[in-house]
């Protein structure tokens, strides 16, 4: 526990999502004030009851594409649609997320003097022609398909981090966030670990994409949000972007292959035609977060996949029984 004099008072965007709600459980336990933002278009207060009653956290509903006078240190911004499905639902929406979201929370910091974080993600490298995938490579991505609302808004947003960091000064972190799992997911966002799982526990076909072989990295999200804190706590020269992902490869049909073994479920496995524009690889290299926040990931694949198995059968059972 922090003293109280280092207590801050922090402002995480899509604090109701996955990655949010986690992110404002270790900002508690590290005793700081938590003001958790979100729409609840993705998010859901499921994911942050437990935090409702306590004296250092405050839930506020609203939309990041406007704008939010509020007294903050540092700000978290998390919020926007991650998965193709949500994203894609109102593709619209999601640019404006991205992009306003990025205008008002600078905007914000800016008036604060407060520093600030962008989850950014891999996506903004396309459908790489580099792999694995360092921060120098500027991608190769699709800037009218289907997916380009997601990729090319991260795109802007990390534009507009630094344009705000050369021309006003703003004090900023941004992290590239890979393939992430965990309690908390969204059971029907359309993620392979999430519908593996789902499809397992019902016995139903494990339904792969192309012919399986593509590769994908899959990061726990405990170790992720580690890498959040520590990216946030560098001094004013570390502004990223920083790749945070977990550099095991894994193609789709080894983790429907684990994920059936887990589960011990009867599925079998059913390839269906790939989706326009979906990368056919996605590993970071981490090299410099491992130099200069001396972070990487620690949970192995099994370990956080039996975490996610257990957290989707109680979600399960608590579904039957309402």
């Amino acid at each position: 526990m922090r003293l109280y004099e280092s207590r801050k008072k922090i402002l995480v965007t899509g604090g109701a999502g996955f990655l949010g709600s986690h992110l404002c459980d270790r900002l508690i336990e590290q005793g700081h004030e938590v003001l958790c933002l979100d729409n609840l278009f993705t998010g859901t207060k499921r994911n942050i009851e437990h935090l409702l009653d306590h004296p250092r956290f405050e839930f506020m509903r609203h939309d990041v594409t406007f704008p939010l006078y509020v007294e903050v240190d540092e700000i978290y911004n998390l919020a926007c649609p991650a998965s193709p499905v949500h994203y894609q639902h109102d593709p619209v929406a999601t640019t404006k997320t991205s992009v306003h979201g990025a205008i008002n929370m600078l905007g914000l910091a800016k008036r604060l003097r407060a520093k600030i974080f962008q989850a950014s993600t891999s996506e903004v490298y396309g459908d790489p022609q580099v792999h694995p995938q360092t921060e120098g490579y500027w991608g190769h991505v699709n800037p009218i398909g289907i997916r380009s609302c997601y990729d090319e808004g991260k795109r802007c947003a990390e534009t507009l981090f630094f344009d705000y960091y050369r021309q006003h000064g703003v004090r900023i972190k941004v992290a590239r966030i890979f393939n992430t799992y965990g309690p908390r997911m969204h059971p029907n966002d359309g993620r392979v670990v999430s519908n593996f799982i789902m499809q397992a526990l019902d016995n139903k076909p494990i339904t792969i994409y192309g012919d399986g072989k593509q590769t994908r990295s899959f990061c726990y999200v405990d170790d992720l949000i580690s890498g959040f804190l520590s990216l946030m706590e560098t001094n004013e020269t570390v502004t990223g972007p920083i790749n945070l992902g977990n550099p095991c490869e894994f193609t789709i049909k080894q983790l429907a292959e684990e994920v059936i073994r887990l589960t011990g479920s009867s599925s079998k496995l059913e390839m269906l035609t790939l989706p326009s524009d979906d990368p056919k690889q996605r590993q970071p290299d981490i090299s410099i977060a491992m130099k200069t926040i001396s972070w990487q990931p620690n949970v192995e694949l099994e370990i956080g996949l039996r975490n996610t198995i257990n957290y989707f059968k109680k979600h399960r059972l608590q579904a039957i029984q309402h």
